[in-house]
């Protein structure tokens, strides 16, 4: 089959700039778009009818069962390479992290340079530059320890391969304070007399910094909590992941199926204001920790919670509702009996994330101590089953007749709610 031709030419393929198997850096893009390229023609042609073999173009259920696995093995070729590229772009990314860090470093230089004309360089610029010289040698040498895993990012990828928000908003807030505490410290060696070594170590003191501090604090917590909460949530089912391929900048607004979510968005515009508040009091005062006023520390704490609250609300457990005899228009309804058709009604099937081939693949119904894989339905653009509220199986042949029980099994691999049946011969 094409698919497996497509395998065995990975395998083979010589590793150049041109290269298309998924397992080098230098072809993996290349190879997953030449993967997803294919499956989207396979599934459009199917989804039209087309591409059947004689053998099983005569029973529906043998053409879409021959149709799923089809469809199946091309998917899990295009999450192979989608994975190979993943770790590719990682591996590359922390370049890119250090070129942004030496960058900003040199970006601060400008405006240092800018905004001394005229009133001539001072002690406090030294050590405003030398601290972000000291921060950034020290994210250069963690992109190096984690180049494999995203460089400087590496911290704040969670375990579901996404950008972590909780961790971005405490990453920036620990960056910034560590770099006030430097700017302090470089002015305090460059002091020369008790009295301005005295106010430097006075600067630094819990009343002028408690706003700072008190953010800081907390932001560090939500992110503690927060894993800790998504950990918890997901091991008792009540909430289901799905891991990314790769990070993206994206993640740090939206939910894992992409769509925006208020308490990401809220909590890092309002945590980013507020640091942008504070570099600037830093920069009118770099004799102190930034007095961060507590009506603003006040607002990002407000944020944070209502962040922590989304967490607490976001998920929930798949149920099924009702499980019903499928039949065509104009069929009549009878009981349920081996080898029918069944349509699962419910909530919660396809967790976020899980909307691609692969993952719908994943799905088994449990039919009494039988296993089904739900099969796909190609239609143009997508699939018609299954689907986050119904999805259609055959009971098969070797569920015993009497009572038994419907289970799901997702693609997170939460479980739903039994459901008894009856099943007739």
């Amino acid at each position: 089959m094409a698919v497996q031709e497509a395998r065995d030419g990975a395998g083979t393929g010589a590793h150049t700039g041109g290269c298309t198997c998924g397992d080098c850096p230098h072809g993996a893009r290349a190879g997953h778009r030449r993967a997803v390229t294919e499956f989207l023609l396979k599934r459009d042609e199917f989804a039209a009818g087309q591409g059947l073999p004689a053998a099983v173009a005569h029973s529906a259920s043998a053409s879409r069962q021959w149709v799923s696995e089809e469809l199946t093995q091309s998917a899990e070729l295009v999450a192979e390479r989608g994975r190979a590229e993943g770790e590719a772009w990682l591996a590359r990314l922390w370049r890119w992290t250090a070129y942004a860090v030496w960058a900003s470093v040199l970006l601060l230089l400008l405006v240092q340079t800018l905004t001394a004309i005229g009133a001539g360089w001072s002690t406090a610029r030294t050590a405003g530059l030398l601290a972000a010289v000291g921060v950034g040698a020290a994210l250069t040498a963690a992109s190096w320890f984690h180049r494999a895993r995203g460089g400087a990012l590496a911290p704040v990828i969670g375990e579901d391969n996404r950008l972590s928000t909780s961790r971005a908003v405490a990453a920036g807030w620990v960056l910034f304070v560590s770099y006030a505490v430097l700017v302090l410290g470089g002015r305090l060696a460059a002091a020369s007399g008790h009295a301005e070594r005295d106010a430097l170590i006075s600067g630094l003191e819990l009343a002028r910094g408690a706003g700072v501090v008190t953010v800081l604090a907390v932001v560090c917590g939500i992110a503690v909590l927060v894993r800790r909460v998504v950990g918890l949530r997901v091991l008792g089912q009540r909430l289901q992941k799905v891991r990314a391929d790769r990070p993206r900048a994206a993640d740090l607004l939206t939910d894992d199926a992409g769509r925006g979510t208020f308490a990401d968005i809220q909590y890092v515009v309002i945590s980013g204001v507020a640091l942008v508040f504070a570099a600037v009091r830093l920069a009118r005062r770099p004799d102190q920790l930034p007095d961060l006023p507590w009506g603003l520390a006040v607002v990002v704490l407000v944020s944070a919670a209502t962040y922590l609250a989304g967490k607490y609300a976001e998920g929930g457990r798949p149920v099924i509702l009702s499980v019903v005899r499928a039949r065509e228009a104009g069929d009549l309804d009878a009981p349920i009996r081996t080898g029918d058709d069944i349509e699962i009604r419910g909530a919660g099937f396809v967790p976020p994330g899980a909307q691609a081939a692969d993952r719908l693949s994943r799905m088994v119904v449990r039919i009494g101590a039988v296993n089904v894989h739900v099969p796909l339905v190609p239609v143009t653009g997508g699939f018609s089953n299954p689907t986050d509220t119904a999805l259609t199986v055959p009971v098969p042949a070797d569920v015993e007749p009497g009572r038994v029980d419907v289970q799901l099994v997702t693609a997170a691999g939460a479980e739903t709610n039994r459901y008894p049946i009856d099943v007739t011969e």
